[in-house]
Parts: structure tokens; C-alpha cells; sequence
């Protein structure tokens, strides 16, 4: 894990009078997944925005093995995938039909595309859902298709929004061990404001708020900066009492 695939230097970005990002600058190595954590609106969105080329920063810059994402080449551009909080879907297409359309959009041939899309939608436990329009599926498989619709290009880096955003415990343990899974062939930068889902997931976190990059480091280093925590011992004079 020590190429850097993603730098991000100096990302600044004012809405009007208010600083969403503030000179913020990490490194991302390859292979890891790296979590970035922050309460609702720390500035993570936005950041996130910028890295993948989404939104322009009033300053600073992003590379992508060293040349810069918005230069314009389209095959910088296609190694990043990005699976925004929000639900994007097309409400008339059926999922494979969706996962083609975007794999289309990146010049890819379409049986290559319903192939990768078939997999993924296996991957995901969508397959039976492959030919029902998105609108029919629950807001669980929505975001599941979702993080399919980012995946079907086969990017290098995926970036994701709060990706366990509004699933039942059941799909947020189906996509966390999709996302570990993942891991072991792509570098992915994951957005949260649970501290439980950071720590089971990234390699290294980064805490910013209120648009600043406060630490950065692992989730055991970073529990060792708050001590071990604290042990309550109850003793009963009666054994044998019922606890009130």
C-alpha cells in the first residue's frame, strides 16, 4: 500500500459565505479503503464531489496517478467509480438495463457490459430483480443497484457516499462484506458519520469537520488517543437478590 493512486492538495470550496472545504490535502495508497469520517455536514460530500472530478474546487487540485482528474482524458476519468448518497436511478429501466446504459457510456460493448452487469447483480442479491423496473424495488435494492451502477465500468478507485445510508441490518451487513470484498482488487474511499462502519471497514481514517481535515490515522491508533475507556464493577451484598 505504498503507491499513492489518489492526492488530493490544498481543496478549498466557499458556498457564498460559507466554507464547506478548507485547505484540505490527503493521500489515498492503493489497495486500501479509506474512511472519512465527520458528523452531517462536516464537508465530506463536497470533497468527495471534488475528488472524483464532480465539482470544480475554488482552489487546490486532484491527481489521479499523477495527472490531474479534470484534465480532460477520459481514461482518467473512467478509473473512478462513484456511488453518490442520494439515489440515482431511472424509474422506466429495469436494472440490467441500467447497468448496460452506463457501460455503454464508457464505450464498452454490450454483451461485455450484461455480462459484468449480470455478476454484479448476482454479487448483490439483485439477480432476480435483474429484469423488474427500479421503481418496483425496495429502497434497500435501490441503493444496492445504486453501488452496481458504480461498479460496472470496472474502475480502479470507488468512491462512496455513505454507502449503508438507510438499509436494514440485513443489507448493511450484505453490502459491508461486498465492500470488504471489493477491497481486495480496488482502492475505495468511503464516506460515514459511524465511527462503528469506519472502524470495521477502512485501513485509515480521516475525521474532518466543518470542512477541515482534523486527524488522520488508523482506527486503532486513533482509539488508543482516547485511553481504553472505563470499567464499572457492580458488587450486590446478596448474591442471590434480584438486580432492580
Amino acid at each position: 500500500m505504498n503507491e499513492i493512486v489518489l492526492q488530493a492538495k490544498g481543496l478549498t470550496k466557499c458556498y457564498g459565505d460559507i466554507l464547506a472545504v478548507n485547505d484540505l490535502s490527503i493521500d489515498v495508497y492503493a489497495g486500501e479503503v479509506f474512511g472519512l469520517l465527520g458528523p452531517n455536514g462536516a464537508g465530506k460530500t463536497t470533497s468527495i464531489s471534488m475528488m472524483c472530478g464532480l465539482l470544480k474546487p475554488d482552489s487546490g487540485h486532484v491527481l489521479i496517478h499523477g495527472e490531474p482528474i479534470n484534465s480532460g482524458s477520459a481514461d482518467i476519468r473512467s478509473r473512478v467509480g462513484v456511488c453518490p448518497q442520494e439515489i440515482v436511478l431511472w424509474q422506466k429501466m429495469t436494472c440490467i438495463e441500467q447497468l448496460q446504459f452506463i457501460g455503454e457510456m464508457y464505450d464498452l460493448k454490450s454483451s461485455v457490459v450484461r455480462q459484468k452487469g449480470i455478476e454484479l447483480l448476482e454479487q448483490l442479491d439483485l439477480a432476480y430483480k435483474a429484469n423488474m423496473l427500479s421503481r418496483t424495488l425496495s429502497g434497500g435494492m435501490q441503493r444496492r443497484l445504486n453501488l452496481a451502477l458504480a461498479l460496472v465500468h470496472d474502475p480502479e478507485i470507488v468512491i462512496l457516499d455513505e454507502p449503508e445510508a438507510g438499509l436494514d441490518p440485513q443489507s448493511r451487513v450484505m453490502v459491508r462484506e461486498f465492500i470488504k470484498t471489493m477491497a481486495r482488487e480496488k482502492t475505495i474511499i468511503l464516506t460515514t458519520h459511524n465511527m462503528d462502519e469506519a472502524e470495521r471497514l477502512a485501513n485509515r481514517v480521516a475525521i474532518v469537520d466543518h470542512g477541515e481535515l482534523l486527524i488522520l490515522d488508523t482506527p486503532d491508533a486513533l482509539k488508543l488517543t482516547v485511553g481504553e475507556g472505563d470499567v464499572l464493577e457492580i458488587t450486590l451484598k446478596d448474591e442471590n437478590a434480584p438486580v432492580q
